[in-house]
């Protein structure tokens, strides 16, 4: 299955760095005023969902969505439960991690959500690139100058975290106490993360 590519309204200003990211033959989903994304990100729509409160209509010739203003789900969450609706098992979240901090916060807790239903996710922004660590290993290159694991969900136990300046083992992180910030990779080393009991998020700083 192609990998869906979901393409919000927030500010990008790296499009050479996010679209490292991009695959020909992705499935690209803009959500409301995303379309203002897709020339400099060389790509085309293959769907538009919104409504459009903050764009106008662009009245393309590709399958559109028009969504009440007023509803439950943001543009970005329905335009994932529809990509999941038709099957797609990965997804890429680009332009939508922005100015408003409440739609940030939503669109980080998506990634909850495709988790709980197992498929792959991250999101990517101008300066990094996020993700959930569950029990499977996740893995930091140093490429990455610095990453953080943040807990969004309740208590992770069972924390290991190996090939970094700060190791963990068999470590606990709560959302009251946040201390899995600014982690650095070992020089030579690819940092290893898992986590035995919840989930965290895992944030690698460019």
């Amino acid at each position: 299955m192609k990998k869906c590519v979901i393409v919000g309204g927030a500010d990008i200003k790296e499009y050479e760095k996010i679209n490292e990211y991009i695959n020909e033959g992705d499935f690209i989903v803009c959500c409301d005023c995303g379309t203002r994304h897709t020339e400099k990100l060389s790509v085309k729509p293959d769907l538009i969902v919104g409504d459009f409160d903050s764009s106008e209509n662009p009245m393309l010739s590709v399958e559109t969505i028009v969504l009440p203003r007023e509803k439950d789900d943001t543009d970005t969450v329905f335009a994932v439960k529809e990509a999941v609706k038709r099957g797609f098992d990965e997804f890429l979240l680009i332009g939508v991690i922005g100015e408003r901090f409440d739609h940030s916060m939503g669109n980080v807790s998506i990634l909850l959500y495709l988790d709980v239903l197992g498929i792959t996710a991250k999101i990517v922004d101008d300066f990094s690139e996020m993700e959930i660590v569950n029990d499977k290993v996740s893995y930091v290159d140093g490429t990455f100058k610095y990453f953080s694991l943040l807990n969004i969900s309740g208590t992770a136990e069972g924390i290991t975290v190996i090939g970094a300046k700060y190791p963990l083992e068999n470590a606990s992180i709560s959302c009251e106490y946040q201390y899995g910030i600014s982690n650095e990779v070992l020089p030579g080393e690819t940092a290893e993360i898992s986590v035995k009991q919840g989930r965290l998020l895992l944030v690698k700083i460019r």
